[in-house]
């Protein structure tokens, strides 16, 4: 990277140190030597957090992971340790054997929908909807778990602060009929996500550009009734310009209107997806539970269906990391976002400049008085 940072990421650190973000984390987002960041953070007056030294000393790392026991107990094994839990799993494996599941006369159901590659959210949600089912999204996971065993991954549980982060990513929507051709075609879909709460906001498009996706980000700030403090997005020409691992180039338009709302860009880093994780998580969620499979007439009654999914299931249900309702992390998290201002952002178009060469422009008379003669 050049000593001196382009004026792109000089606005970036001089917004993040606005937020009061810590040198090591400035550092760790946009790539820059906190040495850097101080420099330019002293040249504009703004003031700067103290770095903390790891101080937790062996007794206490040693406290929060060890169990204590009693004199004289001899340490065993997590399995070992409830007395008579040996018992208990093999009557209840025989019980739960012996009894029918409930979704046993939905089993072809189940499967076509397995290979439609739809989740187990979205198929226990229609046999809930439509064939009035009345088990629990849990008997619907132990039975597909019998059709198609799978192994699950564990990952790290990356924690935000309330408000200050938000995550925008682009995926597949679904087939929509044109209006004019009536064919059907694959339209765009958009998720933001805030990274503390979970909260999704996702809208469909039929086409993209730099200024739709600008109107869909001012359109999820609307629905969410404020702006995160920072965008954490991919690197799509739309947004960033030009990809490069130090130094990333905005889209000047995408720029000024994240600005106008007092939000911060920081585009992921090449080859590292998982930066984003939460909304990829969402956009998949999306795409697998209620538009898999679907075919629609028009983009409104397509973003009709996704809105009442939203309100009725997703808003409502029990996130498998934070282990609590997402609406009700929202409406804890909804007054830490920034308020929207008055006025509306003012789009612009930018102008394109043709540059001809001497060269170029001797060739062309040349061309010229050769056709006169």
């Amino acid at each position: 990277m050049a000593n001196v940072l382009s004026p792109e990421q000089q606005e970036q650190v001089r917004a993040l140190g606005r937020l009061g973000w810590s040198l090591r984390r400035i550092q760790s987002a946009t790539g820059v030597h906190r040495g850097t960041v101080r420099n330019y953070l002293q040249a504009a007056g703004i003031g700067m957090r103290r770095e903390r030294g790891r101080r937790l000393e062996a007794d206490d790392r040693s406290s929060t992971s060890q169990v204590t026991l009693d004199a004289g107990a001899e340490a065993k094994p997590t399995s070992q340790v409830t007395p008579g839990f040996g018992a208990a799993p093999a009557v209840a494996e025989v019980l739960a054997s012996a009894a029918k599941s409930r979704c046993e006369e939905h089993r072809d159901l189940i499967a076509a929908a397995l290979d439609q590659g739809r989740n187990r959210k979205s198929i226990w949600q229609e046999l809930v909807d439509r064939h009035g089912f009345a088990g629990s999204y849990q008997s619907v996971k132990r039975f597909i778990r019998k059709l198609h065993p799978s192994s699950a991954v564990a990952h790290p549980r990356i924690t935000t602060a309330p408000g200050e982060e938000g995550q925008v990513d682009y995926g597949t929507g679904p087939w929509v009929k044109h209006p004019k051709t009536g064919r059907y075609r694959r339209t765009r879909l958009f998720a933001m996500t805030l990274g503390c709460s979970r909260k999704s906001v996702w809208l469909l498009a039929s086409q993209s550009s730099s200024k739709v996706r600008c109107e869909l980000h001012e359109t999820s700030f609307r629905r969410l009734g404020g702006a995160p403090r920072t965008i954490v997005l991919d690197n799509l020409r739309e947004g960033v310009v030009a990809a490069d691992v130090h130094d990333p180039t905005l889209n000047s338009l995408y720029r000024d209107m994240l600005a106008h709302y007092g939000t911060v860009a920081l585009p992921a880093r090449v080859r590292h997806p998982d930066r984003k994780g939460k909304v990829e998580s969402a956009v998949g969620f999306a795409q697998k539970t209620p538009l898999a499979g679907m075919r629609f007439d028009s983009l409104e009654e397509a973003q009709r269906h996704l809105d009442q999914w939203t309100e009725r299931w997703a808003d409502k249900r029990i996130h498998g990391t934070c282990k609590r309702q997402v609406a009700e992390m929202f409406a804890e998290e909804r007054a830490s976002l920034l308020a929207l201002p008055t006025e509306p952002f003012r789009y612009y178009q930018q102008g394109v400049r043709v540059v001809t060469s001497m060269a170029a422009s001797r060739s062309r008379r040349r061309t010229t008085r050769c056709r006169r003669a």
